[in-house]
């Protein structure tokens, strides 16, 4: 494999577990829901993957627990915040250190375990020797899915009926109810999903990307998902770039320390990057250019006056 090959490779692999996660947080926000908890819900999934791994001898099964772990984390924040109509951003916030936490205590017996069972690396034949684009064809089985999942929730978002709903409850959650579409259930779906994604990403994390158990082994990969939203403007093919960008800036901090940079410094850049796309975004009125959800984080009241 030639050098660039070789680093497309590394970019595509780190980017996977910000790309999983943002999936996720699109269709939560593009339904209204602001979902601060994707930290927690990816610690939680990452420990839950790598403990059942480690019982079963199954990294699927693995991924299937840390899926449900997600979804776990991801109703309790929909109905706090669809059915009690509580501050998204308060459940969010709490969640997050709910899910760091329990990672913490459940995984305190897991650290410097070895995992044998693993969901590794394959090529595939003829795909990996494309100059450059062959790196995306030497990835694990959940990097591949990956790739199918985009595609499906792009087109199933912009492209179908159901789309509409999920964008319509988003921008005009009252117009929505009046078509007959029910706002909690598409909210519930959406923010499941999130969940689920987010599950995922920290199960790639463990089982995948670095086969074991670290303390904060998610270290604010879940924070940096969420700016991921708003630079990919809640659009889940712009996710793809955005994420690889931000997988690229983690692949970097290991490439330059060789040549005498800082390893501190170089740590913050992902981190730095995050705020400087906040900050870019953080404008109400380019956010609505870009696409923001006009019902994001505010819940919906039915007979409500507008």
């Amino acid at each position: 494999m030639d050098p660039i090959t070789e680093l497309i490779s590394m970019v595509v692999s780190a980017g996977t577990a910000l790309l999983l996660p943002a999936l996720g947080e699109i269709y939560a926000e593009r339904s209204g829901v602001l979902n601060l908890g994707v930290e927690g819900m990816m610690a939680l999934g990452a420990v839950a993957a790598f403990y059942s791994t480690y019982l079963t001898k199954e990294p699927f099964l693995g991924l299937i627990v840390a899926a449900l772990a997600g979804l776990s984390l991801a109703f309790i924040h929909a109905f706090i915040s669809i059915s009690i109509r509580s501050s998204q951003v308060v459940s969010g916030l709490a969640l997050s250190m709910l899910g760091v936490g329990l990672s913490s205590l459940i995984g305190k017996s897991l650290i410097g375990v070895p995992l044998k069972y693993t969901i590794g690396r394959f090529e595939i034949p003829v795909l990996k020797d494309i100059p450059i684009i062959g790196g995306f064809f030497v990835q694990n089985a959940l990097t591949y899915a990956s790739y199918f999942i985009v595609i499906l929730l792009w087109f199933i978002l912009f492209k179908t009926k159901i789309g509409i709903y999920v964008r319509m409850v988003g921008e005009n959650p009252k117009a929505a109810d009046a078509a007959g579409v029910s706002v909690s259930a598409v909210r519930y779906i959406c923010t499941l999903l999130g969940g689920v994604l987010a599950g995922l990403g920290g199960a790639y994390l463990s089982i995948c990307y670095t086969p074991a158990w670290i303390e904060g082994m998610t270290a604010g990969q879940g924070w940096i998902a969420l700016a991921l939203v708003i630079f990919s403007a809640w659009n889940p093919l712009y996710a793809v770039v955005g994420s690889y960008l931000f997988g690229g800036v983690r692949v970097l901090q290991y490439r330059l320390q060789p040549y005498g940079f800082s390893p501190p410094l170089l740590q913050t850049l992902p981190y730095v990057s995050t705020i400087v796309v906040l900050i870019v975004f953080s404008s109400s009125q380019l956010r609505r250019r870009l696409g923001a959800p006009s019902a994001l984080g505010k819940p919906y009241y039915r007979g409500a006056k507008t």
